[in-house]
């Protein structure tokens, strides 16, 4: 392993940002009193520019990524997760293991849905593949909007692989869901399902189209001809 402190990359990324690009991101990402991202505060650091860091801190230690984790920064705490990303996809499955466990711990730190999306289903998604499902109910009743945002974004995992259930039965336990976010999260996840299976996601919109949340309805029917849309929208399907 690389010798090399969660604090030495922190001082790296600050190098890195552009105050003007820092000020529209603490807005896009709704950090102000009372939104989702409330108190968040951002460097200024695209995620290409993040993506480029990856291979040189490829050989840092999970504790040191773990800890940059921890991050005030925003940017810190994505590129932890794109290393996690990383070094799950080259892992052993003892490391794997570790990975997800790390995670798992940690999903206090995993707090606006650009963090949740390049990660969830690429260390959460991967690693319940082929393993019990529990976690990600658990998930999905919890109080915390961003574990809940993981536990559905990560069935994207599966249904790259064809599988659909999960998904499904989470859009059920999701459907009430009072959060906008959860909203547009199920309705993508249904909209891709639809798009490999269109029966699965029609059989879920015909009992549910009349009463959930008409964002996550937007979504879902999305890519749907005009007419069968409006047929959803207007509640006659």
């Amino acid at each position: 392993m690389v010798i090399i402190a969660h604090r030495q990359i922190e001082n790296r990324l600050r190098k890195l940002g552009d105050e003007a690009d820092a000020e529209h991101l603490q807005h896009f990402f709704k950090t102000g009193k009372g939104e989702y991202g409330e108190g968040d505060r951002f460097l200024g650091i695209r995620v290409p520019v993040l993506r480029k860091c990856i291979p040189e801190y490829r050989g840092v230690e999970l504790g040191e990524t773990v800890r940059l984790l921890r991050s005030r920064w925003h940017e810190a705490r994505l590129l932890a997760l794109l290393m996690l990303v990383d070094r799950y996809r080259r892992g052993s499955p003892a490391d794997q293991r570790e990975i997800y466990r790390a995670y798992m711990n940690n999903t206090a730190h995993i707090n606006n849905w650009d963090l949740v999306d390049l990660s969830a289903q690429h260390v959460v998604g991967a690693h319940l593949f082929e393993r019990s499902r529990k976690p990600l109910y658990r998930l999905a009743r919890s109080r915390y909007l961003w574990e809940r945002r993981i536990s559905i974004v990560s069935t994207f995992h599966f249904i790259g692989r064809g599988e659909y259930f999960e998904s499904i039965a989470l859009a059920e336990v999701l459907v009430g869901d009072e959060h906008d976010l959860i909203h547009k999260a199920v309705g993508w996840v249904l909209r891709e399902v639809g798009k490999r299976d269109l029966c699965v996601e029609e059989e879920f919109l015909r009992r549910h189209h009349r009463t959930m949340p008409r964002t996550m309805l937007r979504y879902a029917i999305e890519r749907f001809p005009e007419r069968k849309r409006q047929a959803y929208l207007k509640g006659r399907m």
